[in-house]
């Protein structure tokens, strides 16, 4: 949920890849069914299967990883939004977070806030933390060096009238929170060479939210918090490798059918035959080098400088954003391109100014393939139903829209986590591996 995305974009979750690097997935290595169709098998008992597969594959990572449960999906008109579940304090208490690259903070709601939600339309129990039921709990100071850090990245603010660390953080759609920080107890799964090793725990700084304004208040789709996964001190997988728990490597998987959820762990995995695009360096959010989209193997007509990465624009990662967003000098000759290819066979309609189209057949059979480019030779291959989103019906006729929005007078581009089930790596040192043999169908694996 970068904070520097423009006002009106909608942060959720992700309708777009988060990284960008074809990787070789192995013929050996296939998705397949362990259960019968049909048969209710217990959550504890797929999970428990998760994690012995996770074990196989991360035997190459010394320090093991640390596991936590995606859940959400990405279509905007269920949830719209992936999150997760983490437990602080002592006892610990489960919260609810969303996934999101674009910021840098772990924050949950505390006890005495105004404006959060106490309910929420995904069905799940919200909470409230409060450090004075924990006996683990601190609140942290201006005098802390981990404050300090988080001045000097611009995640925490200090006041000299009760040398209290706090945060206010202020959204790309309005929202906003505020409140200040607290350290206490993370507590994980940890996965090493096969075997899982529970009540594992760690100290962190997270922030304890006393406001929230704008869609954050909203119940439809309420969490108890965010989970920053930038890259500055203050996130949680810096926090974790200052201290020799994890190393600043994170792997996520996105799953994108209906059924939603993916994977999310900590650590490094190691995986042959990778194509790596690189990070852009010194930016404060993951930037990447797209260079070109083709739509049916053709360029479009569109200046790379559209692309290029400077103070005001650029491609940035951002898996808090429910709609992927192009520069309008790259959004408009995409949109021409593909209506041109289909305007033989279908009628193009302007439902509230969205390039949309009216079909009887399949969007498989009608529309072009796109491909996004990217540099070190990385090309992402978009089938027609990873560009595009199923709105309503209009008699025989299904409405289908091009899910990627406009952002007009700056030259940004906003990519989330899209339909094509994609693996995305990260770490300081611009180095990506890729995670396979997870639950999530892979026709591409996605790496930076």
């Amino acid at each position: 949920m970068a904070a520097s995305v423009p006002a009106g974009i909608l942060i959720a979750a992700a309708l777009f890849p988060a990284a960008l690097v074809m990787c070789g997935f192995p013929a050996a290595l296939k998705l397949e069914r362990a259960f019968p169709t049909g048969q209710r098998v217990e959550l504890s008992q797929l999970r428990a299967r998760d994690m012995a597969r996770h074990g196989r594959m991360l035997q190459s990572s010394s320090n093991g990883v640390v596991d936590f449960l995606v859940e959400g999906t990405y279509d905007p008109y269920i949830v719209g939004l992936y999150f997760t579940k983490v437990h602080l304090g002592n006892p610990p208490r489960e919260f609810y977070v969303q996934i999101d690259t674009g910021s840098d903070v772990l924050w949950v709601s505390c006890s005495s806030c105004n404006g959060c939600p106490e309910t929420s339309g995904l069905q799940i129990q919200l909470d409230f933390f409060d450090p004075r039921s924990s006996s683990t709990a601190s609140l942290i100071s201006c005098s802390d060096q981990r404050c300090s850090l988080g001045v000097q990245s611009s995640d925490a603010i200090c006041s000299s009238q009760n040398n209290q660390c706090a945060y206010t953080f202020q959204y790309g759609d309005g929202s906003g929170t505020s409140g200040y920080y607290v350290s206490d107890f993370l507590h994980f799964d940890v996965i090493l060479r096969g075997s899982v090793t529970t009540n594992s725990s760690a100290p962190i700084v997270f922030g304890c939210s006393t406001s929230q304004t704008g869609d954050l208040t909203k119940s439809d789709r309420a969490v108890d918090g965010i989970f920053g996964f930038g890259q500055q001190a203050m996130s949680v997988i810096s926090q974790l490798s200052s201290q020799g728990v994890s190393p600043k490597v994170f792997s996520h998987c996105l799953r994108g059918d209906d059924a939603g959820g993916g994977i999310l762990v900590f650590g490094e995995i190691l995986e042959p035959n990778i194509v790596y695009s690189p990070l852009v360096p010194s930016q404060p959010h993951y930037n990447l080098n797209l260079q070109s989209i083709a739509v049916n193997g053709q360029i479009l007509p569109i200046d790379p400088a559209v692309f290029a990465t400077s103070s005001n624009q650029g491609t940035i990662i951002d898996s808090g954003t429910t709609l992927a967003y192009l520069a309008e000098e790259a959004y408009n000759p995409f949109v021409s391109a593909i209506t041109n290819v289909v305007s033989q066979s279908l009628h193009p309609v302007l439902p509230k100014g969205n390039q949309c189209y009216l079909i009887t057949s399949s969007v498989t059979d009608i529309f072009p393939q796109v491909s996004l480019n990217f540099a070190g030779g990385a090309s992402l291959i978009l089938r027609p139903q990873d560009y595009l989103l199923q709105q309503n019906s209009i008699g025989n006729s299904a409405v289908w829209c091009i899910g990627l929005q406009k952002v007009q007078g700056r030259g940004i581009t906003i990519l989330g986590g899209m339909k094509t089930d994609q693996i995305f790596c990260f770490n300081r040192l611009l180095w990506l591996s890729n995670l396979i043999g997870i639950p999530c169908p892979k026709r591409q694996n996605i790496c930076l």
